[in-house]
């Protein structure tokens, strides 16, 4: 059974950055593709990032794009999220999630593993 922990959320001003990032353990990571999602209170959760497995590919939706960056490093089993210039309206839980196979998906249900979340609050 594969665990994915996520760890780096805060609190942090307008402007700042965070890095977060994401363990995983119980399975082959590099099979697995990674991404990163967020759910703001009241709202749906919601695609922030992915990456290939290979890790030469990344995709963004328009909303981070140029703000966020997704990385992952296979030898130690970890995807990152570096986060730049943030906005009050990132302000969220951040969810790490993996899928078993090669195609990028943006729909949280495509995703078999999830991670517990880590909160992301940026205050303006």
């Amino acid at each position: 059974q594969v665990q994915l922990v996520e760890s780096g959320g805060g609190l942090v001003q307008a402007g700042g950055s965070l890095r977060l990032s994401c363990a995983a353990s119980g399975g082959t990571f590099s099979r697995y593709v990674m991404a990163w999602f967020r759910q703001a209170p009241g709202k749906e959760r919601e695609f922030v990032a992915a990456i290939r497995r290979s890790g030469d590919s990344t995709y963004y939706p328009d909303s981070v794009k140029g703000r966020f960056v997704i990385s992952r490093d296979n030898a130690k089993n970890t995807v990152y999220l570096q986060m730049n210039s943030l906005k009050p309206e990132d302000t969220a839980v951040y969810y790490c999630a993996g899928r078993d196979g090669m195609v990028v998906k943006i729909v949280d249900k495509e995703y078999d593993y999830w991670g517990q979340g880590t909160q992301v609050t940026v205050s303006s």
